[in-house]
């Protein structure tokens, strides 16, 4: 079986050149682009919608939470740069993976960042039609309810008979063939407006997304600035009143905030110097939206109790509660620029990983054409914005969510992993100009953290582990993940001294594996779904089709 057969390096720079049969790719990019980029697809939904979930959950101790996926996230971001000053080419984690893991993995990170990319903007759409429509009503138009919600959700309502937008939209809808017209217009046309945007170029796409994110950085700004005069310090009282469980009960919300960053190491083929500038604009943008989210939610929490927070809408549920009606209009416009942003840097990362895949033959070749003209992939970019578009008209945003979260989690767990698998780089073959992940020998240094991590467990919760171990029904969902983890943490340390591991990769490993154990049976239940037809479609077609399988051959 040839499945687990590694591509090299070498054979990924081959694929760069003029000549190359599929065409060349456009290169407009340089560091300020990709760290906008960065900014443009990090700073969105999770910033304007699902962070008052989280808010609701952990309550002000929220913040601990976006420190521990923003470090979690910084140490991906160095694994992630790590690669692609090695590997500047397009596919990302998928691409990573084909590299340290072999052709199964690589297929398997592919079709889980069809989770993040596609069936993420799936999401981003509807939050951003949310935004847009309270835009339109405050300036006279108004669209009707049944053009403004996704169908699940109505029919939800009229079932449950409870009062609001979807049992009017159910109500007052058209029928056809006895079927319910019901579906979110305004979600479908900006997947639509989006789409051809990315279609018709990539400097096209960057001189937009940055002129949003300098509008949407000033307005959060303002957010902040204007909200610091609001806040009552009482609401920061209890800091964690769903113990440190509610925290962590929120990781699916706030990750979803930091999903993007990696989005930008899919637009390699399209940089000026992807060696250095790939890395120094994950890292930058990463760094800047840390303090943005942190700040933010200090401002939230601290203007309205976390209590009242787990709407879709919070950034303009805060200002409506105090009373600052003018800011309403602001924010408005800021959510919908940003995550106008978002869906725009999304659809340009799915494209280019089909077209990564339709290269090594695991995906037809039709994903991997260059349009003559505007030098994109165009079938790709099409088959994206269809991918997006159809499950808006009956999917939900709330399964979304859960749904996209871990599929990006398990990318980066790989991604980071990927790196201890790549053999050191000597001084020797140190470059000026371009990135290196510093190594930090971790024999004695994991050791020494996991015996400090058990001894500050004893000392503050002494019956962590023997609750964690009794194991039963009702704390199944929390107890297993937690010794999992524990169990890889010790393997991960025994390898460590074993085989002198890099520092940084392995933290990042770590905690993106803590993060996995934040969700819930049902995300495993729908990833293990999903997983499962991705390996059948590999193995009735990819496997079939590999190039590396024929070349061996």
């Amino acid at each position: 079986m040839n499945f687990l057969r590694k591509k090299n390096i070498d054979e990924l720079h081959k694929g760069l050149s003029d000549e190359n049969p599929h065409g060349a790719l456009a290169r407009h990019l340089g560091v300020r682009d990709l760290t906008f980029f960065g900014i443009a697809a990090i700073i969105g939904a999770g910033s304007f919608s699902s962070i008052g979930s989280a808010c609701f959950s952990g309550g002000p101790a929220v913040v601990l939470l976006f420190i521990i996926c923003a470090v979690a996230c910084s140490f991906t971001a160095l694994c992630y740069a790590e690669f692609s000053s090695r590997a500047p080419v397009a596919g990302s984690a998928y691409t990573y993976a084909y590299i340290s893991f072999g052709e199964l993995f690589a297929w398997i990170i592919g079709w889980a960042l069809l989770m993040e990319y596609s069936i993420g903007n799936i999401y981003v759409a509807f939050s951003w039609s949310g935004y847009f429509t309270n835009l339109l009503d405050a300036a006279g138009v108004h669209f009707p309810e049944w053009l403004t919600i996704n169908y699940s959700d109505a029919k939800d309502a009229f079932l449950t008979n409870a009062k609001g937008e979807g049992l009017t939209a159910w109500n007052a809808a058209p029928e056809l063939a006895g079927l319910k017209i019901i579906f979110d217009l305004p979600a479908v046309l900006i997947n639509i407006v989006i789409t051809w945007l990315v279609y018709i170029g990539t400097k096209e796409s960057r001189d937009v997304s940055n002129i949003m994110v300098i509008i949407k950085l000033a307005i959060i700004l303002l957010v902040i600035v204007v909200g610091v005069f609001y806040i009552d310090v009482k609401n920061w009282t209890p800091f964690m009143p769903n113990g440190f469980g509610g925290v962590m009960g929120g990781v699916a919300a706030v990750f979803f905030a930091y999903i993007g960053f990696d989005a930008v190491s899919t637009l390699a083929e399209e940089c000026k110097n992807p060696k250095r500038d790939l890395p120094r604009g994950m890292v930058y943008s990463l760094v800047i939206c840390t303090i943005v989210f942190i700040v933010l939610a200090l401002v939230l929490t601290g203007m309205m109790s976390y209590s009242l927070l787990k709407v879709d809408d919070p950034l303009a549920e805060v200002f409506a509660f105090r009373g600052v009606k003018w800011m309403l209009l602001l924010v408005s416009v800021a959510a919908t620029v940003a995550m106008t942003s978002v869906i725009l840097v999304f659809q340009m990362g799915q494209p280019r990983i089909w077209m990564s895949m339709s290269r090594d033959g695991l995906l037809p070749k039709k994903f991997a054409a260059v349009h003559p003209k505007y030098k994109t992939p165009g079938f790709a970019t099409i088959m994206t914005g269809l991918v997006v578009g159809i499950p808006i008209f009956f999917t939900t945003p709330k399964f979304v969510l859960d749904f996209t979260s871990i599929g990006t989690l398990f990318a980066f767990v790989l991604v980071c992993g990927g790196v201890l698998t790549l053999p050191r780089r000597k001084e020797t073959q140190r470059e000026k100009g371009r990135f290196q992940l510093p190594y930090i020998n971790a024999r004695y240094i994991m050791p020494g953290m996991l015996v400090l991590t058990i001894t500050l467990v004893l000392c503050f919760a002494p019956d962590f582990f023997s609750n964690s171990l009794q194991v039963t029904s009702q704390n199944a969902a929390h107890s297993i993940p937690t010794l999992v983890f524990f169990v890889v943490c010790v393997v991960m340390t025994v390898l460590s001294y074993l085989k002198k591991f890099s520092l940084i990769p392995v933290l990042g490993f770590l905690s993106c594996c803590y993060l996995l154990t934040g969700m819930e049976a049902s995300n495993w239940k729908w990833f293990g779904m999903w997983l499962i037809i991705g390996l059948i479609i590999y193995f009735v077609y990819g496997y079939r089709n590999s190039k590396l399988v024929h070349k061996k051959n």
